[in-house]
């Protein structure tokens, strides 16, 4: 028999996800041309992703993304 207690809710985004995303970014940008930067830079990529899918994940029904 399966267990009855309930799924615990979804972890609701961190705000400052886009913010960190936005720093990265910026420093990344910051860094000379070379292997470095190239790093921080698919580092920051990354951030954005997870920052723009979270935000899908918990968007509400009924309203076109920003």
């Amino acid at each position: 028999m399966a267990d009855p207690t309930p799924e615990p809710p979804p972890r609701r985004p961190d705000p400052k996800a886009s913010a960190e995303a936005d720093e990265a970014l910026e420093q990344a940008r910051s860094l000379p041309p070379g292997p470095e930067r190239v790093a921080a830079l698919k580092k920051a990529g990354l951030l954005r992703y997870v920052a723009d899918l979270s935000a899908i994940v918990f968007a509400r029904r009924g309203r076109p993304p920003k």
